[in-house]
């Protein structure tokens, strides 16, 4: 009588699933696309212009 496979429905048998070599290449692909796109979302994200503090206030004190 043979022992039956374990459960793959936690994380430990998602990695060995994901690690197998057909696998492997997806999981490879599927990283590098969300790592580029989340990078060009980070850099998208960031302003264009320098925020501007604009003009000093201009003060009615007297000058010595």
């Amino acid at each position: 009588m043979e022992n039956p496979p374990a459960p793959t429905n936690s994380f430990k048998g998602f990695v060995q699933w994901a690690t197998t070599p057909p696998q492997a290449y997806a999981m490879y692909f599927i990283c590098l696309i969300l790592v580029g796109g989340l990078s060009f979302y980070a850099g998208y994200l960031r302003p264009k212009k320098p925020v501007s503090v604009g003009p000093p206030p201009v003060t009615i004190a007297p000058r010595n």
